[in-house]
């Protein structure tokens, strides 16, 4: 069923489609956080740290498949905002045998359906490689491989979900995906009890109840869009024949064109957030586990300008694709005075309660101190990064999100990952300054984007009102 986000405040448009998509992508990075929560409750520190580093390289692996995926969203809410401004609904089948709706959604399963079994066998025979890369502490490493290997495993799953999900955002609905994720989320967090805490399986079974609870929610989407497409013409508005899984290069080319960037930007900011955990595995387990719970606790921060891209790339895009330019840029700063406003309130109030947070995943007070340390320095980027998250997102709707990759690497290559190492170096006892290099990452992104964005409003039609 589609939603047409052209119509009514700007302000409605935004909450009405980022809260249920705040809502399933909090309950999707809450399986991470859950089996790091109750892993903490059960286990030691390397537990603790052999589930935090799996579960960095399964989200490194979900937020790639994830900025893939927006391309597809972007690419169906052009078309149904074309079809918005034309006056006229957009069929699933028109009368020379197939729309392109249809073909958009065909091309997106053939595509990832290939991907994610190359994807798949790549990471399971890459496993090994993996843990040594990251410096894993020896005495988590064996809990870090079974944990990588289950969750390796359980991919296309997680393929299938996501490519299920940009679909329903496409078409202006994501509302429904929250519903599948829901599930979903309670049923890992009772594996997670009954396994790491019922029959202290630690590590591994963590992995396994997050890929049963992964497996449940592609299940059942694909049961209720069954169900829903067999009661009307239209149903949940995901139709495509056979004839639309042929490859189609003008499609594929689209939507790689406008999703690769962002995958590879998504990729950038996760190697960085790797390669600092690598730098932390190599000062002690302690300043591993905490800067594991750290950056878990900062991915869940995170999901509020992690909407906002999501949402502007989605509106704006209905809205571009009516040719309301004006409006997509009302969407981008609304979206970004919202994230702002909330990352503000975060990095205000974590000075206070960092202790008190870390306190909740463990009591080694090594761990609580150092990661109370990092925290308090890490969480500013909840303010600079709400800006430069949200224009990736305007980016994304207007087909050039090429920028988002390219503010992101310069700043990883800048700022991230050598504002880490060399923190790590010159200041041994604390990790508050290698905490601030995310911030100042962000803020090189922020100023490119401020930049990139005026000349675009100065040199293209999106300028127009």
């Amino acid at each position: 069923m589609q939603n047409d986000l052209t119509r009514g405040s700007v302000f409605g448009t935004i909450a009405k489609f980022s809260l249920p998509y705040f809502v399933a992508y909090f309950l999707q990075t809450f399986y991470g956080l859950a089996d790091l929560f109750i892993t903490g409750q059960f286990c030691g520190a390397e537990t603790i740290t052999a589930v935090a580093n799996g579960s960095q390289v399964l989200h490194f692996v979900t937020v790639i498949i994830v900025g893939l995926s927006v391309g597809t969203t972007v690419m169906i809410a052009h078309e149904v905002g074309r079809s918005s401004h034309s006056g006229s609904k957009t069929s699933t089948r028109d009368s020379e045998g197939g729309d392109r709706i249809g073909k958009i959604i065909g091309n997106t399963v053939t595509v990832f359906a290939a991907a994610a079994l190359l994807l798949t066998a790549v990471l399971l025979f890459a496993a090994r490689g993996i843990v040594a890369l990251m410096q894993t502490p020896p005495e988590a490493q064996a809990g870090m491989m079974t944990y990588i290997m289950i969750c390796f495993a359980g991919i296309p799953f997680v393929v299938a979900y996501n490519v299920i999900a940009a679909v329903f955002r496409g078409l202006g609905d994501s509302r429904t995906p929250m519903y599948f994720v829901g599930i979903a989320c309670v049923l890992n967090i009772a594996l997670d009890y009954l396994l790491i805490g019922g029959f202290s399986m630690g590590a591994a079974r963590a992995a396994l109840g997050t890929i049963i609870a992964q497996t449940a929610s592609v299940i059942l989407s694909l049961i209720w869009i069954k169900v829903n497409n067999g009661r009307s013409a239209n149903g949940t508005g995901i139709h495509f024949s056979r004839d639309d899984l042929v490859p189609d290069k003008e499609i594929i080319s689209g939507f790689v064109r406008i999703g690769l960037p962002i995958a590879c930007q998504d990729g950038f900011i996760q190697v960085s957030f790797l390669v600092i955990t690598a730098i932390a595995n190599s000062r002690g387990v302690e300043i591993a586990a905490a800067v594991g719970i750290v950056e878990k606790i900062i991915t869940f921060l995170f999901l509020v300008p992690s909407s906002m891209l999501s949402t502007i790339s989605s509106a704006g895009a209905q809205a571009v694709g009516a040719e309301m330019y004006d409006r997509a840029r009302k969407i981008l700063f609304t979206g970004m005075a919202i994230a702002v406003s909330i990352g503000a309130v975060y990095a205000v109030s974590f000075q206070f309660i960092a202790d008190d947070v870390m306190s909740a995943f463990t009591d080694n007070a090594d761990v609580i101190r150092y990661g109370s340390q990092y925290l308090r320095a890490y969480i500013i980027d909840a303010v600079l990064a709400s800006v430069h998250f949200c224009f990736s997102g305007y980016f994304s709707c207007i087909g050039m999100s090429i920028w988002s990759f390219i503010h992101n690497a310069i700043s990883i290559v800048c700022a991230r990952i050598p504002g880490a190492y060399l923190a790590s170096k010159l200041f041994p006892d604390t990790l508050y300054p290698m905490g601030l290099a995310a911030p100042a990452g962000s803020l090189i992104s922020a100023l490119i984007c401020i930049g990139v964005y005026i000349y675009i409003q100065r040199t293209t039609r999106f300028g127009e009102k």
